[in-house]
């Protein structure tokens, strides 16, 4: 979906740029058009090694997500400290078939996402993190 979203903006910026850098320009300009093409082969590379970090362990006390390909980030998510578990899943998401699960705490910084789910596996994430949730915050 990402790779399908930087295809269309950077295709049509250099064909609109290599169109206008020809007709205002000169034909020599329209050259850098392929900027954008350059910056599309980069960004397609990038963006699958960038999907294929991202992990998740359920394990015994808590969630473990960890992404990242140069700057690794790991988050820890204690079953107990979670106040909400919400699936979401945008337009784009929907039409090839994924969700993302967002989870909540207290604990304003916490980032803990999991994109590119599909939708049965987000639902499971959902209900198992809920019932393991609820289950570790009885004794607050």
């Amino acid at each position: 979906m990402r790779r399908l979203l930087l295809a269309g903006w950077l295709g049509v910026i250099a064909v609109a740029g290599g169109i206008l850098l020809w007709i205002f320009a000169a034909p020599g300009w329209a050259a850098f058009a392929v900027l954008p093409v350059a910056l599309l082969v980069w960004g397609w590379v990038m963006l699958g090694r960038n999907w294929r970090s991202w992990r998740y362990a359920e394990r015994a006390d808590d969630l473990l997500i960890s992404r990242g390909v140069l700057w690794r980030e790991e988050t820890v998510v204690p079953y107990g400290r979670m106040q909400l578990v919400e699936v979401t899943s945008g337009p784009l998401e929907r039409r090839f078939g994924l969700s993302s699960v967002q989870l909540h705490t207290a604990a304003a910084a916490t980032d803990a996402r999991i994109p590119g789910l599909l939708p049965e596996e987000a639902a499971r994430l959902r209900d198992r993190l809920t019932e393991l949730g609820e289950a570790r915050s009885a004794g607050l």
